[in-house]
């Protein structure tokens, strides 16, 4: 069993950004290998790509942080914040709009 979670560590490692189907041929391979028992391999191949979308969720939070840091040390609003300045424009707009036909 130490020998089954070692390999599934390595796999995961090397394996962490592929495709479903990757994963499937490379566990294939070490259960035609014998391995692995085709029961360990469905475990196996759930267990990576479980670990895979985890690796590529944390991955997008640290880049979305990242980025959001960088916004903000360069004083570069967000999209929500141009969004919020968009609305407020608008309404001036239209406030402008009744005013000057109210003048006329």
């Amino acid at each position: 069993m130490k020998e089954y979670i070692r390999k599934a560590m390595l796999i995961g490692i090397g394996l962490a950004a592929t495709t479903r189907e990757k994963v499937e041929e490379s566990i294939a391979e070490l259960v035609k290998k014998g391995e692995l028992s085709e029961k360990e391999g469905k475990e196996l191949v759930n267990e990576l790509l479980e670990r895979s979308k985890k690796v590529k969720e944390e991955w997008d939070k640290r880049v979305e942080r990242a980025i959001a840091d960088a916004f903000g040390r360069l004083s570069i609003p967000t999209k929500r914040e141009l969004d919020e300045l968009k609305v407020r424009v608008e309404a001036l707009e239209r406030t402008l709009e009744k005013g000057q036909e109210n003048k006329g």
